[in-house]
């Protein structure tokens, strides 16, 4: 197997808190020199570098004395605002030996659930890349909220990766890679060197938690590989322990495991659609109506949905889910919840004489629906 990083042009580089601090105990600048080395490396061979750092709140507690990552939302947020200092200095330092310019990125889910927002950050980002600066991208932890905040960087990293339309993603964490079992507790565990993202059995095989100084698990990886093979992208999950891990990647040695898209590139309209983190509420369909949007390619009518969950108004994304609950696609809807609810059960020549008027004859057209 020949890694995928080889022959991709644009790489999204995700480097966990374990990678870039001392066990929590602020930065360690000696591996964010490293780090930006190996990136200056993949610029001498024409490769497009956007960087997903984590570190700032461990910087953060170790400028305000703190031992333990704290779980109170307002004291996370006071930690990452001490701590984006010193990461953005330490970075900008790094890169400049190198005579490359960094730029920060700070993002919420907010910013990309605006479709406005979504494309301003788009279009910046493949600025920021055509004028060869490497964007540094953190999630701004200083405003989000519960409500808003991505809760880990694998699936910030996975969101930009479908953002720029990278070919790839690279995971670096403390572990070697995927496993089959935790190999802390199973001596028969073994590398999952090449698989498909999205496989259900591998979101099995992802179980336990992250270290005490990061949030996101082995699970949080495999989901982001998964969000990212939405845009054609395939994911690596490697240890960052390894010597020139990246560079090595590049040149095509095949380390830790692969996870590749086998899935067409949806455009990007349907990809925001798609990557929405939060939905304004959820349809329940029938199985006629699960059958019309999976095989036959149609468009939502309210007469095929019996539920109608959540407050949500025209043009919102709402979710579709199948009689069992399961989500199956996602899609802008033509008609707010409470003409939503009015409309149920209804066949379409029918809406004028519930609602008094008829705007779409669909509750979401095949041209605003994305399937999962």
């Amino acid at each position: 197997m020949k890694s995928i990083a080889a022959e991709a042009r644009r790489l999204v580089v995700k480097v966990g808190s374990s990678l870039v601090t001392n066990e929590g105990q602020g930065l360690d600048h000696a591996a964010l020199a490293r780090w930006a080395e190996q990136i200056a490396e993949l610029k001498r061979r024409k490769k497009e570098v956007v960087l997903v750092s984590s570190g700032a709140v461990a910087e953060g507690m170790q400028r305000l004395g703190w031992k333990r990552r704290p779980n109170a939302l307002h004291e996370l947020q006071a930690a990452a605002a001490v701590g984006q200092m010193g990461l953005v200095e330490a970075y900008e330092s790094c890169f400049r030996k190198h005579d490359l310019h960094t730029a920060q990125i700070l993002l919420t889910h907010e910013d990309l659930a605006d479709r406005k927002r979504y494309l301003n950050a788009r279009s910046t980002l493949r600025t920021l890349l055509d004028l060869g600066v490497i964007p540094v991208i953190n999630e701004n932890d200083t405003v989000a909220t519960d409500e808003i905040r991505f809760g880990d960087n694998d699936t910030l990293a996975a969101l930009v990766t479908n953002l720029i339309e990278a070919d790839a993603l690279v995971i670096l964490t403390d572990q070697p890679g995927l496993y089959t079992k935790d190999p802390r507790r199973h001596a028969d565990a073994e590398l999952v060197r090449e698989a498909r993202a999205g496989d259900a059995s591998l979101e099995k095989m992802a179980g336990g938690v992250g270290s005490h100084i990061g949030s996101g698990g082995m699970l949080t990886k495999v989901l982001a590989a998964r969000r990212a093979a939405r845009s054609g992208a395939a994911t690596i999950i490697a240890s960052g322990r390894e010597a020139n891990v990246l560079v090595r990647l590049a040149s095509g040695e095949a380390i830790g495991t692969q996870l590749n898209a086998e899935t067409l590139t949806l455009a990007a309209r349907k990809q925001w659609m798609a990557d929405h983190l939060q939905v304004r509420g959820k349809l329940k369909l029938d199985d006629g109506a699960v059958r019309a949007l999976r095989t036959e390619g149609k468009s939502l009518l309210p007469i095929g949905v019996f539920e109608a969950a959540g407050e949500f108004e025209r043009g919102e994304v709402v979710s579709c889910l199948d009689p069992l609950g399961h989500e199956i696609a996602r899609g802008l809807v033509n008609y707010n919840s409470i003409e939503t609810r009015k409309i149920l059960k209804s066949p379409s020549h029918e809406i004028e004489a519930r609602l008094g008027y008829i705007d779409e004859p669909e509750l979401i057209h095949r041209d605003n629906l994305v399937l999962l």
